[in-house]
Order: C-alpha cells, then sequence, then structure tokens
C-alpha cells in the first residue's frame, strides 16, 4: 500500500519525542524525577533498572532526542530507531510512580517502527541510497501502527463501563474549578457536563478507529478527534499525549495523498511478504495486546481499588485517589516501636503516587527495611502502613491491613490478601 501513512507517522513521532525530550529538559523533570529522589519504584521483574549517575543521564537524555530528530527524517534509520526504542523503554522502566498510558504506547509503538520499512520514502535514507527508495510499503506494516493505535482507544472505551464513570464520577471532581477554561467553559459549568463528557469519551473511544478506517464517516471522525484532543489537553495535564494521538489521525487514512506516477508502480511480486517466524511474532503479540488490558478480571474487587491489572491495561483517568499513609517499624525481638516519616524519603509526587497504590507501599517498606536495620541496629524489622484513601469521592477507608508486616507480603498474580476491599461500592447521596 501508499507508504504516506507511514512516513507521516514517523516524521510526528520523531518530531514529537524531541519535544518530550526537550520538556523534560527545560522543566527540570530528570533532575526531580532521577536524580533527587532517594529511590525509584521499579516495575516487577525490572527491578535491575538503575538511573544512570551524573553526567551520564543527562547524555543520555541529548541523545535520545538526537536519536529522534534522526527518527523523524529518516537518517540512518536503521540504527536511530532500535536505539531509540532501547533507550525509551530503559526511560520508562526508570520510575513507577510516573507511570502514564501514553509512555506505555510510546514505547509500544517505538518496538513496532524497529520493524517497519518507514524509512524508505520522504527520508534521508532514501535520498542517499536511491536503491532503497520505494513509494510502497508491505500492508502489514501500516496496519501494524494502526493496531496498536486502536488498542489503545478501544480498550480505553471499554474500561470506561464501569458505575463509577457512567455516573460521571470521577469527572464531576475534575471540571471544579475550569469554568475559565477559553471557549468551553461556561458548558464545562453546566450540571449535565460531567455526564455528557463521560459518556461522550466512551463512545469517541469505541467508535473512532472505524469512524477513521471508514471513508463516509472520516471527515466527522477527523473533527471529532481534533475537538476530543484539544478538549483534553485544555481540561487536564496530560503532557503530550493529545497531540500525539491527534497528529498520528493521518495513519488512518489509505489514499495516496499525491498522484502516483506511472514510473512509481510496481509488481506487488517485488515487495517482500512477511516471513512465517515473522508471522508468529505478530500472532503473539497481538494476542499479548489483547489479553493483557482484561487481567485484571482474574482479580476480585475494583481494580481502580486494589490496583491488580491496573498498569498496561489503558485505564486512562478513570479514577480520582487521595489519602494519606503512616509507616511504623517494630523490633520483633523487644516490641519496640518506631514511627517511619515518608516524607523524608520521597519526592511529592512519589508520595502522592505511593500513598494510594498497595504495590508501591510494599516496594517502599522493602526499600526502606535494609535502612533500619543499619540505623537502628538491629538482626530483623517488621513494617506496617496504615493508609486511608479515599476513591471517586468515596469516604476514606482502609486500603491495605495494618496488621500485615509489608517486608513478607507478596504482590503477583494471586491475589494481594493483605488489600483490603472496597466497602463503599458507589458514592452515597450523588
Amino acid at each position: 500500500m501508499d507508504a504516506a501513512p507511514l512516513v507521516w507517522f514517523r516524521f510526528v513521532f520523531g518530531a514529537i519525542m524531541v519535544w518530550e525530550v526537550y520538556r523534560y529538559w527545560s522543566k527540570g523533570w530528570i533532575e526531580r524525577y532521577y536524580i533527587q529522589p532517594w529511590m525509584n519504584f521499579k516495575f516487577q521483574g525490572f527491578g535491575w533498572v538503575e538511573v544512570l549517575p551524573e553526567p551520564w543521564i543527562w547524555m543520555y537524555f541529548a541523545a535520545m532526542a538526537v536519536l529522534a530528530a534522526a527518527v523523524a527524517v529518516g537518517l540512518a534509520y536503521r540504527i536511530a530507531m532500535p536505539l531509540f526504542a532501547a533507550g525509551f523503554c530503559y526511560w520508562f522502566l526508570l520510575e513507577q510512580a510516573n507511570y502514564l498510558n501514553h509512555f506505555y504506547l510510546i514505547s509500544l509503538v517505538s518496538l513496532l517502527l524497529v520493524f517497519v520499512p518507514a524509512h524508505r520514502y520522504g527520508s534521508v535514507d532514501a535520498r542517499i541510497s536511491p536503491e532503497i527508495r520505494s513509494r510502497w510499503v508491505p500492508t502489514w506494516s501500516v496496519w501494524a501502527i494502526r493496531f496498536q493505535l486502536g488498542v489503545a482507544y478501544a480498550f480505553g472505551g471499554i474500561a470506561k463501563l464501569n458505575g463509577d464513570w457512567l455516573t460521571g464520577r470521577p469527572m464531576n471532581d475534575w471540571l471544579q474549578g475550569t469554568g475559565d477554561t477559553w471557549l468551553i467553559g461556561p458548558f464545562l459549568e453546566a450540571p449535565l457536563a460531567p455526564l455528557l463528557i463521560s459518556w461522550g469519551g466512551l463512545l469517541f473511544d469505541v467508535l473512532i478507529v472505524p469512524a477513521l478506517l471508514w471513508k463516509r464517516t472520516r471527515i466527522p471522525a477527523v473533527l471529532a478527534v481534533t475537538a476530543f484532543h484539544l478538549t483534553n489537553s485544555a481540561i487536564f495535564s496530560i503532557g503530550i499525549f493529545p497531540w500525539l494521538m491527534l497528529a498520528a489521525t493521518p495513519v488512518f487514512f489509505d489514499t495516496p495523498w499525491r498522484r502516483v506516477r506511472p514510473s512509481e508502480i510496481v509488481k506487488p511480486a517485488t515487495l517482500r511478504t512477511m516471513p512465517a517466524a515473522g508471522f508468529a511474532a505478530a500472532l503473539a503479540f497481538v494476542a499479548w495486546q489483547l489479553l493483557m488490558p482484561m487481567r485484571h478480571h482474574l482479580y476480585p474487587g475494583n481494580v481502580s481499588w486494589t490496583e491488580e491489572g491496573h498498569n498496561f491495561s489503558w485505564h486512562m483517568k478513570l479514577r480520582d485517589k487521595n489519602g494519606e499513609i503512616g509507616f511504623t517499624a517494630r523490633d520483633p525481638e523487644t516490641g519496640q516501636y518506631w514511627r517511619i516519616d515518608p516524607e523524608h524519603f520521597l519526592s511529592s509526587r512519589q508520595l502522592r503516587k505511593m500513598t494510594t497504590r498497595p504495590h508501591l507501599i510494599m516496594q517502599f517498606a522493602r526499600a526502606i527495611e535494609p535502612e533500619l536495620l543499619r540505623e537502628l541496629e538491629l538482626a530483623d524489622v517488621e513494617i506496617y502502613g496504615a493508609a486511608s484513601v479515599s476513591l471517586n469521592g468515596r469516604p476514606r477507608t482502609a486500603l491495605i491491613d495494618p496488621n500485615a508486616d509489608l517486608t513478607s507480603v507478596r504482590w503477583g498474580l494471586r491475589a494481594s490478601e493483605w488489600v483490603l476491599p472496597l466497602e463503599q461500592p458507589s458514592v452515597a447521596g450523588r
């Protein structure tokens, strides 16, 4: 099929990633997120990923900007793209407290771009090496990108099929104080706005990909995409995500963007087909993408409360959680207790995230354990936490068992018994 959608996506993807690196550099996030913290929360199975020391961490981000720019213009693409993909996966895995669905999406898209021939047209590589130049690319290479973006949209909509979202919570809380938003402020203050935006977002996520692919609905779909992402950018602080998805929209168009000259027409036999091993890998990737977002059904309880199966599932902007937590350490030999103040160890962002996420609470306790053993000169220590959390406007209630020793609990494939169930299924009186 025509290479234009893939070429366009390669360019906007690389350009937006240059912008993202610049944002981290200019806003001081590199130092705030990776240099200053006493610890970084790890993803399960990736505890070995460590932040590079200074000055290497600065050089790493500078290299990521250069690689992203090379991807955008298609310069040394077969070298730049794998290096960028590996570099971004490293970036993503550095701090679990910074988990963002669009960073997960960028990681997946980066890996896909390693394998697609996005450099064969409209690139510096094609100028330097005319023998690789081709106006045509295998159909699967474009559909791979469409599929990945479609997964984010579709499962983002499916995840909204829950009672809180369908009744306008937590949107009601998020719209408070947005009346001064340019152009749409009066609408956001309307009583029905939380319900209309919640249901509109659900229908948008579920229907937008088919609407973009079908030529008869493409124009209204593009208008909807534009309105949806601009509104999200105005209301929420979600970084580059609206701009990335908006800029990527033309990848769903398969109509050539200019007249094809006869000399550019090639026979299908001249295009290589996907090898059997590649096809098997593609099927495994598709299965993973379809099953991973549904794994939270293997756990009991509300996923927005327990967090079990929440990450990597496209549960975007579904919950508003806040709370407070306290830790105590106990010497099992003498019974003596000590209070632990997590503010001395964590940044404000890390503390806010950790307070409402059981797996981060457990991870903090395990990180602080060796410090206590050394400072208090103990042979063993038990650590307990008392977390009081509110989900989507409910009254605060206990999130974890205060009698559970956090140094010995587990988090993984089985339900975590030390995470207490949510006792308020709905918001009373609302």
